[in-house]
């Protein structure tokens, strides 16, 4: 579907979520030597300007990265993801929001490959004029298909170098998204089983993206970890999201404890009501670790690192530094 732009949505609390974990990973990543690829099935426009006509008429930033940007003592996990952030605005003014073919082209080494797919015409467009004129891409390292990435990524899998992270990040305005993310993440599996794939989710009032999130749960084979961050309750009309998810299959031994501690940091920061929770399970251990309104624990009898409640007060938001 054409309609959708992420532009509007840019730098809002599913961003910080998603972006924070992937750059957690792709860190990882790093830490060997070898090449690895990067594949998006969504990749967007790149680079978003939030004091544009879209990002400024929706505001959505100011629930997101700013009120990240408010809070003190970041973790690891998310103070990793804003010096990422802070390197597209040198001038300190964060203007200028990197989606995920940004901050993966950020993070990689030169021998590392980017392969991209957008299929709305104009942001296909935006995103090959973003990366050959303000990132200075390589045609070598990056390449850009103007194609539907559900169908495109079985052509890509399993990368050259044997290391990859797919990135699957559908705007689910399609209700078909739901039942085509499985069907990518299957079959993905099955080329490039052990891949690292991330599936970003939202939270709604929607059978099918329940559906979806069980369907994961029980792939068979690979490990995975799912995160969820909520940060305001459903509203009464059943209508709009109440918060995202990242399921990661094949995760980085890491980010389990990264995000124990990052989580509750999240949920405080990002909070719009006294509903705000997380949920944190994995196929180790599928009982959910959770934190939100009532509960003295994440859970009984088993608290983990970083899990201690914070102060009573409520978000704080920064001063504005966009013009």
């Amino acid at each position: 579907m054409f309609s959708y732009r992420h532009a509007f949505h840019a730098g809002n609390h599913a961003d910080v979520l998603k972006h924070a974990i992937l750059v957690q990973i792709l860190d990882y990543f790093n830490q060997k030597d070898a090449p690895y690829w990067v594949i998006d099935t969504h990749a967007g426009a790149g680079l978003y300007a939030l004091n544009g006509e879209w990002a400024g008429q929706s505001g959505e930033v100011t629930e997101g990265l700013d009120r990240v940007l408010g809070q003190p003592q970041p973790p690891l996990l998310v103070e990793r993801y804003l010096r990422a952030v802070q390197d597209f605005n040198p001038d300190g003014m964060a203007n200028l929001y990197p989606g995920s073919p940004c901050l993966a082209l950020h993070a990689m080494r030169p021998q590392d490959r980017l392969r991209l797919f957008e299929l709305h015409p104009t942001e296909g467009q935006v995103l090959e004029d973003t990366l050959r004129r303000q990132v200075k891409a390589s045609p070598r390292q990056v390449a850009v298909a103007r194609s539907d990435g559900f169908t495109g990524l079985n052509r890509l899998l399993p990368p050259p170098p044997r290391r990859g992270l797919i990135v699957i990040d559908p705007s689910y305005e399609d209700k078909h998204d739901y039942r085509s993310v499985m069907q990518a993440l299957r079959s993905g599996l099955q080329r490039f089983a052990q891949g690292c794939f991330i599936v970003w989710y939202p939270l709604i009032q929607r059978v099918q993206a329940h559906e979806m999130v069980r369907s994961m749960e029980h792939l068979p084979g690979a490990p995975w970890l799912n995160a969820s961050l909520t940060v305001h309750k459903p509203s009464a009309d059943g209508l709009g999201m109440h918060g995202s998810g990242i399921f990661v299959v094949n995760p980085p031994w890491t980010l389990e404890a990264e995000l124990r501690t990052a989580l509750p940091w999240l949920k405080t920061a990002l909070a719009q009501d006294d509903q705000a929770r997380f949920n944190l399970s994995t196929s180790q251990d599928p009982r959910p670790t959770k934190f939100g309104p009532g509960s003295s624990t994440d859970r009984p009898g088993k608290p983990h690192p970083g899990s201690s409640r914070a102060s009573g007060k409520g978000p704080q938001k920064r001063s504005p530094s966009r013009k």
